[in-house]
């Protein structure tokens, strides 16, 4: 969060108060949960910052265990969508 904050102007508050009331993992997959690609994301793109995403930890081989094979989709497809949108247009 604060690393996220610093290094590109993003405060999430709304993700810190879900990861303070939940815990990270209940935090990340209630995100994942939810319809679309959160505004968080998307501005996390905008700086080409992804590897700060919540998404990005989620496809990490050390957290693996905890998630399923369909939340690890879901962030991957996530991911895939903003970098889709940060591509510039020929």
């Amino acid at each position: 969060y604060r690393t996220a904050g610093r290094e590109t102007g993003y405060w999430a508050s709304y993700f810190l108060r879900t990861v303070r009331r939940h815990g990270g993992v209940a935090a990340a997959k209630r995100l994942l949960e939810t319809r679309g690609v959160s505004k968080g994301l998307l501005k996390l793109g905008e700086k080409n910052r992804l590897d700060l995403a919540m998404e990005t930890l989620v496809l990490k081989p050390e957290y693996s265990a905890l998630f399923t094979d369909e939340e690890r989709a879901i962030a991957a497809r996530r991911l895939d969508e903003v970098r889709r949108r940060e591509v510039p247009a020929s």
